[in-house]
């Protein structure tokens, strides 16, 4: 959990509260516990889809898909667990996508109906920070618990502003690439190139994120604890 560390001056030769976990830790420590949810609730939909629509057919792949993400929501409500900010949206866009692709009986639209998600997500990501309530910071709790007194420092709320806007800028650069590679790939390689792109661009924008927290972290004192 990201708390806050003691104020003061600090003795020559001594690590500053903010010094105390690196780039590595941080990156670690998400890691751990963001990665089990992206794993869930992206890479296990993904090669499902991929073996079925292989081997039995589009519309099994799409409603195994749509199960697989429903089980996992049920799951942590029958075992009393926090449901990831996480997976509750990719399970909100999987019954909406897996709606419009069994009616329309077309993967194109399955696939397509996700750009449009993506692209309002991109909104709602930016119009939160003009209303003041930025997404990351209810989102950042998925990946690293932050203390409430922390959570609401000013320096701390600019950080999720910028976050929030950063990862907006993700979605559209996330839609964009589905889009191109939809329009131009047969379905099952356009199954594993949009996974392997998506948590490439995912991967890339964590690595920011995790910088950019570390120099507010640092400028702010807090220490990262069970680290």
């Amino acid at each position: 959990m990201l708390v806050a560390g003691p104020r003061g001056d600090h003795p020559a030769g001594a690590a500053a509260p903010g010094d105390a976990f690196s780039k590595r830790s941080v990156l670690l420590a998400v890691a751990r516990r963001g990665l089990p949810n992206i794993i869930e609730a992206t890479i296990v939909p993904a090669v499902l889809f991929f073996v079925l629509v292989s081997t039995i057919g589009a519309t099994v792949a799409m409603a195994a898909v749509l199960a697989w993400g429903y089980c996992a929501v049920l799951r942590r409500i029958l075992w009393r667990k926090r449901v990831p900010m996480i997976l509750v949206l990719a399970t909100v866009g999987l019954t909406v996508k897996t709606l419009v692709g069994l009616l329309l009986a077309s993967t194109f639209a399955y696939f397509l109906q996700p750009v449009a998600t993506a692209s309002a997500l991109a909104g709602v990501f930016l119009a939160s920070v003009f209303v003041g309530r930025p997404v990351i910071a209810r989102l950042a709790h998925d990946f690293c618990p932050i203390a409430p007194e922390v959570a609401t420092r000013p320096a701390v709320m600019r950080l999720f502003a910028g976050l929030t806007v950063l990862w907006a800028g993700v979605h559209l650069l996330t839609a964009a690439a589905t889009l191109g590679m939809l329009v131009s790939l047969p379905v099952p390689l356009f199954v594993v190139l949009k996974t392997a792109s998506g948590l490439g661009i995912t991967a890339a924008a964590i690595v920011i994120t995790v910088s950019w927290a570390l120099r507010t972290a640092r400028s702010e004192q807090l220490e990262l604890a069970g680290v």
